[in-house]
């Protein structure tokens, strides 16, 4: 099928199961963890349209397009990302929200440690948070510092780093205030060693088998979400940058040259700014992506390309950051 063809199907009429894909191996890796630590919980999990875990439910809803590589080459065309598309940042996200399911199946936001430690977990979910970046209170598990954005978020990602396989968070997060937070979860899960979970619902909010919208709609309402026009953010600046392609293949691709340069120009920006790699490495992602859809090749000589590129993502980086604005998954 042709993207337009797919994109005018229903979710429902995609006829997804997560048996026999490679998300089957990652639950049973996710499961494994928890046996490993002695935890009789085990989130159950269902395709849905996007990561989350419902409130009162102790599952974890799965993105659709991971069940199959065509819907994959989609969202990386529709959202230019991803999330969880690799076997790591999978895993990542199922720690997370198996993070926010063993607090829904043990009860824990109700302990008043819980509070005292994370906060109040009825506190109203912020559209967009400004986190701190230089601040130890929390720890580094998703991207863009995500523990900060609301108590709930806070605990999940605490409980991914606790869970992780050799995180060595005890000495990883010696002397951060963050490690209260970890030993709490220790705490806590050492309580649940063993015992059956006060809450075993096993219903699925939303699966993919009920959703009637088409992908079209689905991609679109997405992108108004995150304020994604992702043909309007790097465009001008590209296109000054490199040469739109002509007749003929001659050159190196904007695409190309940005892949190999990137290692660098990571480097020499996250020492100009002081900001994380991978911040700066989201930039430079967006811009192969663009590039590679525009079919942008090098024009100029390559030392000035790359001195030119670590400019614009640079000012794009510090854009970013200083908007004030970032993506909360719900």
């Amino acid at each position: 099928m042709t993207d337009e063809e797919l994109l005018d199907m229903r979710l429902c009429d995609l006829k997804l199961t997560i048996r026999d894909t490679p998300l089957e191996a990652r639950i049973d890796q996710l499961n494994g963890e928890l046996r490993d630590r002695e935890l009789h919980f085990r989130p159950h999990c269902w395709l849905s349209d996007d990561w989350y875990s419902p409130d009162g439910i102790p599952g974890i809803a799965i993105p659709f397009y991971l069940a199959h590589p065509r819907l994959i080459r989609l969202e990386r065309k529709q959202l230019l990302e991803v999330e969880g598309g690799t076997h790591p940042w999978c895993m990542k996200i199922l720690r997370h929200e198996a993070g926010h399911a063993i607090d829904t199946a043990f009860n824990l936001r109700r302990r008043q440690k819980y509070r005292e430690v994370f906060g109040r977990p009825s506190l109203p979910y912020p559209e967009y948070y400004r986190p701190k970046t230089q601040t130890r209170d929390y720890v580094l598990h998703l991207d863009m510092w995500y523990a900060q954005a609301h108590p709930l978020e806070d605990f999940a990602e605490t409980f991914a780093v606790w869970l992780r396989p050799g995180s060595r968070w005890r000495s990883r997060y010696q002397g951060w205030p963050a490690l209260k937070k970890l030993h709490c979860v220790d705490e806590f899960m050492k309580t649940a060693q063993g015992r059956a979970p006060k809450n075993n619902v096993r219903q699925s909010l939303d699966p993919i088998s009920r959703i009637r919208k088409t992908l079209r709609t689905h991609y679109q309402r997405k992108r108004e979400h995150y304020g994604l026009n992702h043909p309007s953010v790097f465009d001008a600046d590209l296109r000054k940058l490199f040469a739109q392609q002509k007749n003929g293949n001659g050159g190196t691709t904007a695409a190309a040259f940005l892949s190999r340069s990137r290692a660098e120009i990571r480097e020499v920006v996250a020492k100009w700014t002081g900001e994380y790699s991978y911040t700066i490495d989201q930039v430079v992602q967006e811009m192969i992506e663009r590039c590679r859809e525009m079919k942008l090749r090098v024009g100029s000589p390559v030392e000035q390309c790359k001195r030119d590129a670590m400019i614009l993502v640079a000012i794009r980086t510090a854009n970013y950051l200083n908007s004030g604005h970032r993506r909360v998954m719900l």
